[in-house]
């Protein structure tokens, strides 16, 4: 994860880790209006390809994918990793 951070220029990868963190359950939807709302200049396709790599390759989120959007959520026993990553990153 510090090497996935270490490679966020604009800082887009902390706040959505962030978002997960102090939040509840996020579509790709809502994360990506989160970021276009802020001062990030985004698009939806690299917000879902964001996402989907946090998924995939950290393994820190979980995925429901009943109904219409995949439902994303920081798996709860990364909460205190995320946690300290974040503050000391």
């Amino acid at each position: 994860m510090i090497k996935y951070l270490g490679r966020d220029e604009n800082g887009i990868r902390k706040v959505v880790l962030n978002l997960f963190l102090t939040g509840d359950k996020f579509t790709t939807g809502e994360v990506y209006d989160f970021l276009d709302k802020g001062d990030f200049e985004v698009s939806y396709r690299g917000v879902s390809a964001m996402v989907g790599l946090m998924n995939t390759r950290l393994g820190i989120l979980s995925i429901n994918v009943t109904g219409d959007h995949n439902v994303y959520s920081l798996k709860e026993n990364y909460k205190n990793i995320v946690g300290s990553v974040l503050e000391n990153y």
